[in-house]
């Protein structure tokens, strides 16, 4: 999913080795096939001990990057229709979605990352995944702005058919019809699904790591597309929302560890964080002779290709509930966090730069700085042009940045900085 981590469905082996004491970076290396610990700082050196090849190419059109404004509201609770009441006067001060989707097929990429559990007594639609009533906020807008048809998609670690999994992860599927006008359909996008065949996207400028990927039909054959982040920490790639979530739109059965393989239940961390298995046969290779094997190079780099490949129409975040310290159960010492936002906006970049602003960070962060543990995939998507990740630039409606501040943690005392 999204916000990709080797966590291999055996919580025996997940607990026996986090308490072993290895740091995330062996855990990976050695490919144990769990996430382990996340450290907070000092990953600058070892990004430069590993010599890191720069990317292939390097457009710097940051200073000219688009900026479209971004809407914050203050959201106290999952009501539904008090999301439904707060979602949309955020989108209406964005102008609304009429023109956007009116006619139009969409598709919904949600934040579903490794399979539903409790965390802190809290399900993880209030911790780590988003949570089905801003789903159907979502649904409900785009029906009465006249859509035509709304795909919610993910790749889901799972060979069950997808309303299985959302209905044991606690959504109540015929809300969620409802509220789309009964247009709604489901798709695990970990293979080729329904369409039969994968699409080939490229990325504009040629790609940092990747030139192109193959992906489900439904990221390209889809008039309008919709990213609907979680507001969280994340180990790998420092913040994740909209951006990062475009992660899991690579399918697994292509770019998971057991590769190819549509019936697969792996996550990507091979091939895509740690370049340890090579792709199948006729997916776009790597750019360069010797491309780099670190996930907090990679993972970043790969986010921007997708984004690129695969621009954002609309970006919504759910900041309702959360976590922080991490983006999911397995990261160690995570804890619960009720910022109670919804934002939302026409440009991911901007979106994610305010969010993460709102976070108490700062989006501007060069490559190792806090809250980035690697590169920092929203500076590499403003400099190819997507979108600027800079807040002064960016117009914000509804609360301003400072009101919504819910700062998430602070940097260590032994956060690496480049020289």
């Amino acid at each position: 999913m999204n916000d990709d981590h080797p966590y291999a469905f055996s919580c025996d082996a997940h607990h026996a080795i986090t308490r072993s004491g290895l740091t995330r970076r062996e855990l990976l290396a050695r490919g144990a096939g769990v996430m382990g610990l996340w450290a907070l700082g000092g990953w600058w050196a070892i990004l430069r001990a590993e010599d890191a090849p720069p990317p292939a190419h390097r457009p710097n059109l940051a200073k000219n990057a688009p900026s479209l404004p971004v809407a914050i509201q203050r959201c106290e609770s999952y009501e539904p229709s008090l999301v439904r009441q707060r979602l949309d006067a955020a989108l209406d001060a964005l102008g609304g979605i009429g023109r956007l989707v009116n006619g139009k097929t969409v598709t919904l990429k949600v934040n579903m990352t490794a399979p539903a559990r409790d965390l802190l007594g809290l399900p993880a639609s209030r911790t780590y995944h988003i949570h089905p009533n801003v789903v159907a906020a979502i649904c409900a807008a785009l029906d009465r702005a006249g859509v035509r048809r709304i795909a919610v998609v993910e790749a889901w670690y799972h060979t069950e058919p997808v309303e299985t999994v959302l209905t044991r992860a606690g959504w109540d599927l015929k809300e969620i019809h409802a509220a789309g006008g009964h247009k709604v359909v489901f798709e695990n996008t970990k293979n080729c699904g329904s369409r039969g065949k994968y699409s080939r996207v490229k990325v504009p400028w040629g790609g940092y790591l990747f030139p192109a990927f193959e992906l489900n039909g439904w990221y390209e054959k889809t008039d309008v597309f919709v990213s609907l982040g979680k507001m969280k920490d994340h180990g790998t790639a420092g913040v994740t929302m909209t951006v990062k979530n475009l992660f899991g739109i690579t399918p697994t059965a292509l770019y998971g560890d057991d590769a190819p393989n549509d019936d697969t239940t792996k996550a990507r961390v091979a091939i895509l964080h740690l370049n340890k298995r090579p792709l199948p046969d006729g997916v776009p290779a790597q750019l360069g002779a010797n491309p780099p094997n670190a996930g907090e190079v990679r993972v970043p780099r790969v986010t921007a290709d997708l984004l690129g490949a695969r621009p954002v129409d609309l970006a919504i975040i759910d900041g309702v509930d959360t976590i922080r310290g991490g983006e999911g159960f397995w990261n160690k010492g995570v804890e619960a966090l009720s910022p109670k936002l919804l934002f939302a906006g026409r440009n991911a970049v901007c979106t994610d730069a305010i969010c993460t602003a709102a976070m108490g960070y700062d989006p501007l962060a060069g490559h190792g700085q806090f809250p980035f543990p690697g590169e920092n995939h929203l500076l590499w998507a403003a400099e190819a042009g997507i979108g600027t990740h800079d807040p002064a630039r960016i117009e914000v409606a509804g609360l301003k940045v400072k009101d919504a501040l819910c700062r998430f943690r602070t940097p260590p005392a032994t956060a690496g900085k480049p020289s």
